[in-house]
C-alpha cells in the first residue's frame, strides 16, 4: 500500500523498510554510497590548513530477519588525496612536523548492524529526508600501548559525524520500488586526528566535509577506483552475505591491527582478496 503524507516539512517516522531501501535495497542486493569531500586541519588559533581530498565508497547488503528488522552488513574503504594534484597519497609530508610519513587509507572490515523501528525524516511535498546526528564516545584502542604514544595517546575516542540523506518521495514510496536509486548523501565529520598523522597529544581536529550518492555497479565508480577493486581489493567490490562473526572495525583498530605493515612502509590499504 502506497504510503500517504500526514504532514509536509515535519519530521514523522517512516517504516524500517524505507530506510531500507534508501541505504540499501529490499531485494538484498549488494549496492555502493560513493562520497567525495575534504578534510581541514584545526588547530586553536591557526586558519586552517586543507590536507586532503577523500573518496570513499560502502559496499552494503540489507537482510530481512523474521521480526521485520534487517541486518546491514557492509565494508568501507576510503582515499586520502592530495588536494591539489587529486592523486591518493602513500606519503604525506606533516605540515606542523615537517615528517614524511606513510599513509593508511581507511579500509574497514566488517561494518555492520542491525535495523529495525522506524526512521524518522524530515518529509515535504517531492523530498524525504533522513537525520543522523551521530556522536561517539569510547575508550580509544590505541591508548595505554606504548607503541603508539606519539600517534593517539588520547584515553578517549570522541567524534561527530552529520548525515543527511535525502531522496525523491516517488521512488521511496512506492511499493512496487525495492530500491531507492537517487540518493543525495551529506556527510560532516568533526574528529580527532588520524594515528598515521603522529600528531600526539597537539591540540587540534579534522574538519570533513563530504558528499555523496548511490552507485549501482563497479563499473560506475571512478576508473582509478575501480582498478585498486578489481587489482588490489577485489574484497570489496561486493558486499557480505550475512553478518560476519567478528566485531565492528574502524581506523583505529585497523591501523593497530597493521602497525607493523605501516611501520614497514607497506601501501595501504593492504591487499585484500
Amino acid at each position: 500500500m502506497v504510503q500517504t503524507i500526514q504532514h509536509v516539512d515535519q519530521e514523522q517516522p517512516l517504516d524500517v523498510s524505507c530506510w531500507v531501501k534508501t541505504r540499501n535495497s529490499l531485494s538484498s542486493q549488494s549496492t555502493f554510497l560513493l562520497w567525495t569531500g575534504s578534510i581541514y586541519g584545526l588547530i586553536p588559533n591557526e586558519r586552517r590548513k586543507h590536507l586532503f581530498k577523500i573518496v570513499g565508497i560502502s559496499v552494503s547488503r540489507c537482510i530481512p530477519q523474521e521480526d521485520n528488522s534487517w541486518d546491514f552488513a557492509s565494508r568501507e574503504l576510503t582515499y586520502y588525496l592530495d588536494p591539489e594534484t587529486n592523486q591518493i597519497l602513500h606519503r604525506w609530508n606533516n605540515p606542523w612536523t615537517g615528517e614524511i610519513l606513510p599513509v593508511a587509507h581507511v579500509a574497514n572490515n566488517p561494518v555492520q548492524g542491525l535495523f529495525k523501528g522506524d526512521f524518522p525524516a524530515i518529509v515535504n511535498e517531492h523530498t524525504s529526508t533522513f537525520v543522523f546526528d551521530l556522536f561517539t564516545n569510547y575508550p580509544n584502542p590505541l591508548a595505554g600501548d606504548p607503541r603508539f604514544i606519539e600517534y593517539s595517546p588520547q584515553e578517549i575516542y570522541q567524534a561527530t559525524e552529520l548525515f543527511k540523506l535525502t531522496v525523491p518521495n516517488d521512488e521511496l514510496f512506492d511499493p512496487k520500488i525495492a530500491e531507492v536509486s537517487q540518493v543525495i548523501l551529506s556527510w560532516d565529520r568533526i574528529g580527532p586526528w588520524l594515528p598515521w598523522m603522529k600528531m600526539g597529544d597537539r591540540p587540534g581536529q579534522l574538519i570533513y566535509s563530504a558528499h555523496g550518492k548511490k552507485v549501482k555497479k563497479v563499473e560506475h565508480l571512478p576508473q582509478w577506483l575501480q582498478d585498486e577493486l578489481n587489482h588490489r581489493l577485489p574484497l570489496y567490490k561486493d558486499a557480505p552475505k550475512s553478518i560476519m562473526d567478528s566485531e565492528n572495525i574502524t581506523s583505529w583498530k585497523y591501523f593497530k591491527q597493521n602497525f607493523d605493515a605501516y611501520l614497514a612502509g607497506e601501501q595501504f590499504p593492504l591487499v585484500a582478496f
